[in-house]
């Protein structure tokens, strides 16, 4: 059925992964574009700087369910990315209360959590590190990471000289070793080639089998029709609707061609 999805009052129900309860997130936008901070600096003092709030997300309620593949449609600057990043404790709510279920394991955008000056090989530690990993632990896996991400070649070059697609594929890989309860992807996958498209989709594929969620931001409804069960529509911060991906889609692509 499609409508805004409610959640449970912070008495989660068993399978549930993930929960947002009433969240909005505000960001502070100056009206004004200023050229250095100490003009800012004058302006503070002198209360010029104007500002005026944007709500990202506003009153959301979602919930995921655990082993299930849930994808997020909306247009660029619809909250989609913001939901993630509350998700994944990248941003606190303005209002409202976030539960996860697990170890969650984030891929935002390119290159994120990417040290430029340092070589892949030396980022794959660094982000097991950030992701709580100890050396050894990450000694283990390397052989692993590299393999899938197919870079060995470029392994020991820094990640200032890799594309787009390089960084997509090792930031994937470092992400999906570790085997997550929650993976967030956010579009990061359009930036890779087909046939390491594929193998990603199995790999999600595979978590859930084995139980875990994945939260999956696409504008390719395609790939949203395929590989998910449910999906929700954001629009302006909003949640408009959460249905089969077929209901959700059809609403999306109704309201816009109808211009809303």
């Amino acid at each position: 059925m499609l409508r805004p999805n409610s959640a449970p009052s912070l008495e989660y129900a068993p399978g549930t992964a993930v929960c947002l309860e009433n969240v909005s997130v505000c960001f502070r936008v100056h009206r004004e574009r200023v050229a250095s901070f100490k003009e800012y600096a004058i302006r503070k003092v002198q209360g010029k700087v104007q500002t005026e709030s944007f709500w990202a997300l506003n009153e959301v309620d979602l919930t995921v369910r655990q082993g299930e593949i849930f994808g997020l449609v909306g247009r660029n600057g619809a909250g989609k990315s913001t939901l993630l990043k509350v998700v994944s404790r990248v941003l606190r709510p303005s209002r409202g209360r976030v539960w996860m279920r697990g170890r969650v394991a984030p891929l935002l955008e390119t290159g994120a959590g990417f040290h430029p000056e340092l070589t892949g090989r030396e980022n794959i530690f660094l982000n097991g590190t950030i992701l709580g990993f100890t050396r050894r632990e990450m000694e283990d896996k390397f052989d692993r990471i590299v393999d899938f991400a197919e870079l060995w070649e470029f392994i020991d070059a820094p990640i200032r000289t890799y594309s787009s697609g390089m960084i997509a594929r090792l930031g994937f890989s470092v992400a999906t070793d570790i085997r997550p309860d929650i993976l967030i992807v956010d579009e990061v996958l359009a930036v890779g080639d087909e046939a390491f498209q594929k193998k990603c989709l199995a790999r999600m594929e595979s978590f859930q089998e084995h139980g875990a969620t994945v939260l999956l931001v696409s504008h390719t409804m395609d790939t949203i029709a395929k590989m998910c069960q449910r999906a929700a529509w954001l629009d302006h911060g909003r949640l408009h609707a959460v249905g089969t991906p077929e209901e959700v889609i059809a609403a999306y692509r109704a309201a816009e061609s109808a211009g809303v």
